[in-house]
Formats: structure tokens, C-alpha cells, sequence
């Protein structure tokens, strides 16, 4: 029994290590962290939606409706002297989810014996998959409206019983004149789940492919950097004439001929996906000025580039720490968890439409600028797309010099620092 439990403590000790054990704890209280936050969002769609709200046609049965929608949502105050444009802006800029219009002759068409709609404008701020739930919001508050409508019609006098049974029972048709407001456009006929269906694609397809080539190039230098030192050749090639910064260049440099070939064929296939996309999209995002040009395509390419200068070289630090290859198979665990942070927070929010400490948290993970990218540059967004490309050099210059230091230590040897014997004579100059 002895020896077995010898066996258990010394494997228990080499696999947990401060390296392999502090960033898993890290990780933990990042997720704890996004688990608040994803409440909080799920708290905020579910509240009561802020509406705007017109009544064109004055009518007995139009004031119906404005005033069941009134007790169901959040209204908006708007002028009358607004144009459509200005009520928009104006729904917009107070966070409204949707500007409801009941038309002129709303009453009389009802009246007539014939199911009446409304205009209504969608609200849509951001690209997140959860963007088309607040209208889904909306269309129960005007479900209700007919409901309601539906109700007084039937108990109240004078309306004339010619009216059929399916317009007392659903005056409203929610079907027809529906629109969606969105950066700055009037997308007629097209509700938000459409527009949000057309992004999406980009905001999943485009992260995980982006996660998948962070975390195999990273995989590949942590565990190449384990075989070295299990095989003994990372000795043989730190006592051959060659400084140790051109040794940590040298194979950053071929690590990152790597990653560009991979960034190069992820945009060729990106370029074939945007085209195949487009072309099969329900809303034409063309149309509205939303595409990607030659510019786009060189700035997301920079941006996937130097996520994955920065992937290798933060692995290549954490490499250091391998004692063998088993550990360094631990050690690829914390970047694959910051990849997939970004990619699950991004494929389902918008990042401007994030708190700002989830902003701040994203913007420091540089395999997040990538992710986020695409949608960017289709909204010109360019500001955040240069930004974080500066924020990826200055983030891949740090890990290089980092790396550079650290090569010239006993852990890159080792695995773990510790004194050096007073007897034992180290002649680092000229490494």
C-alpha cells in the first residue's frame, strides 16, 4: 500500500503545480465573474420594453390600443412635430426597444370588417444573437393590445355586427408593416431576427475558427517546447554558440511564419465564406451598406495575425515552466479558456453594447480583436478594430521580451526557479 501511495503523492505533485494550478483558480473567478454578468443580462431582457408610441388616427377604437400599450411598456415621450427620423433617433437614444405607429384610419378599417395593422419600427443597437428578444417582447405587448381590443369590441355597443368573427376575435395582424431600424437604416419588411440571423453567421463562424487556430498553434509551441526539454535537444541547442534572444527569435519567427500561413488561409476561406454568405443571405446587408472591402480583409487579416503572434508567445512562456511534455499538456489549458471566453461572450453580445468592465476584460484578452473584428468592420467601426490591433502589438512585444528574459534563466532548464549552488559557475556571456 506504501508504494502506492508513494506513486499517488509524487504524481499529485508533479501535475499540481503553482503553473498549472494558479491559472485554472484565475480562470474560475473569471467565470464566476461572467456568470453575474450573464444574470444581469438575462434580468435586463426580461424587463418591461420602453416604447414609442403615435397615434395618427384619434379614433374610439385607436385609443384602445395606445392605452393597453401604454400600461404594458415603458412609453417614450415624443413630439408631434417629430418626422420619422427624429422619433426614431428619439426611441433610440432613450434605449427603446420599437416605435409603434397606429395609422390614419385605423378605427374606420376595423370597423369595416377588416383586421387593421400597425408600423412598427424595430429598435435593433447592437449584432448579439439575443438582440431579436426584446422584440419578441414587443409583439406579446401588441398581442395583448388586440386582446384587449378584441375584448371591448365585443362588450361594447355600436360597433356593427357585420364585422366577421376572426377580425373581433385578432383586430390587430402583426404580420405586415414591419420594419427594423438599424445603424442608421430603415430596413423595410425585415424584422430583427433576420437581421440578427445575417450577423450571427459572423459572429460564430468567424470566433471559432479564430478560438481553433489560437489554441492548436498555442498547443503546438507549449508542447514542442515539453518535448525539447523531455528529449533533452533544448540543452544540445542552448550549449551550441548562439545567443539565447536569437534562440527565442528564431523560433517566435518561425512560429510566426506558421500563423501566417494559417492567417493566410483563413482569409482566403473567409473571403469564399462572406461571398457564399451574402449571396444566400435573407437580407441583402449589402444593400445597407454593410460588406466587407479589400481594406477590411487586410485590416482582419493584421488583427488575426497578431492574435496569433500573441498566442505563441504567451505559450512559449508558459512553456518554459514544462518540466516534461505531460505537464506542458496541463499548461495549454489556461489559453484555451481565454479563447473560448471571448468567443462564447462575443458570438452572443454585441462588445459596444457591453458593461464596461466586460469591455475592459474582452479588450485585454488580444484573441478577442479578431472575434470581434468582422462585425466592426462592417459597421465602420474602425476606431475599435485599429485600437485593438495596437493593443495585439503591444501585447506580442511584451510576451517576446518576457520570453527573451526568461530564456536566460535556470527555469527554461529546469521548470522551476530555484537558487543556483554557490560552487556552480554559469557562463552566460555570449548565449
Amino acid at each position: 500500500m506504501k508504494p502506492l501511495l508513494n506513486i499517488l503523492r509524487k504524481e499529485i505533485k508533479e501535475l499540481l503545480t503553482p503553473a498549472t494550478f494558479i491559472p485554472v483558480v484565475i480562470i474560475a473567478i473569471l467565470f464566476a465573474s461572467l456568470g453575474g454578468f450573464m444574470s444581469g443580462i438575462t434580468d435586463d431582457l426580461t424587463e418591461t420594453p420602453a416604447v414609442g408610441i403615435v397615434d395618427e388616427d384619434n379614433g374610439n377604437l385607436s385609443t384602445i390600443v395606445l392605452d393597453s400599450i401604454t400600461s404594458n411598456s415603458k412609453p417614450i415621450s415624443l413630439d408631434d412635430n417629430m418626422d420619422i427620423n427624429q422619433m426614431l433617433e428619439k426611441v433610440k437614444s432613450s434605449d427603446g426597444t420599437a416605435l409603434i405607429i397606429i395609422p390614419e384610419g385605423f378605427s374606420e378599417t376595423i370597423a369595416s370588417g377588416k383586421q387593421a395593422s400597425l408600423d412598427v419600427y424595430y429598435i435593433m443597437n447592437s449584432t448579439g444573437m439575443l438582440e431579436s428578444f426584446p422584440s419578441s417582447m414587443v409583439m406579446a405587448i401588441i398581442s395583448q393590445a388586440s386582446n384587449d381590443l378584441s375584448a371591448h369590441m365585443i362588450e361594447k355597443s355600436g360597433i356593427s355586427s357585420d364585422i366577421p368573427t376572426a377580425v373581433l376575435q385578432n383586430p390587430i395582424s402583426q404580420g405586415t408593416n414591419v420594419n427594423t431600424y438599424f445603424n442608421g437604416n430603415v430596413m423595410e419588411d425585415i424584422t430583427p431576427d433576420l437581421v440578427s440571423a445575417s450577423l450571427s453567421s459572423n459572429s460564430f463562424i468567424v470566433p471559432i475558427i479564430v478560438m481553433m487556430i489560437v489554441i492548436m498553434a498555442g498547443g503546438i509551441v507549449i508542447s514542442s517546447m515539453g518535448m525539447e526539454k523531455e528529449n533533452k535537444t533544448l540543452e544540445t541547442l542552448l550549449t551550441m554558440p548562439v545567443k539565447r534572444s536569437q534562440i527565442v527569435v528564431g523560433k517566435l519567427a518561425a512560429a510566426a511564419i506558421v500563423g501566417l500561413v494559417m492567417a493566410l488561409i483563413y482569409m482566403v476561406g473567409m473571403i469564399i465564406y462572406m461571398d457564399s454568405l451574402m449571396s444566400g443571405a435573407q437580407v441583402d446587408l449589402v444593400q445597407y451598406g454593410m460588406s466587407l472591402g479589400i481594406v477590411d480583409y487586410l485590416l482582419l487579416g493584421i488583427s488575426l495575425f497578431l492574435a496569433i503572434l500573441s498566442a505563441l508567445a504567451l505559450c512559449m512562456i508558459l512553456g518554459i515552466f514544462a518540466k516534461d511534455y505531460k505537464t506542458a499538456q496541463g499548461l495549454i489549458m489556461p489559453v484555451t479558456f481565454l479563447a473560448m471566453v471571448p468567443f462564447f461572450v462575443i458570438m452572443l453580445f454585441d462588445f459596444n453594447a457591453l458593461p464596461t468592465a466586460i469591455q475592459g476584460l474582452l479588450f485585454a484578452i488580444p484573441f478577442s480583436h479578431p472575434m470581434m473584428a468582422i462585425n466592426n468592420l462592417m459597421l465602420d467601426n474602425y476606431s475599435i478594430v485599429l485600437a485593438g490591433i495596437g493593443y495585439e502589438l503591444l501585447f506580442a512585444a511584451v510576451m517576446i521580451v518576457i520570453a527573451v528574459i526568461l530564456f536566460k534563466k535556470d527555469i527554461l532548464i529546469t521548470g522551476r526557479s530555484k537558487k543556483k549552488p554557490k560552487n556552480q559557475i554559469v557562463n552566460e556571456e555570449g548565449q
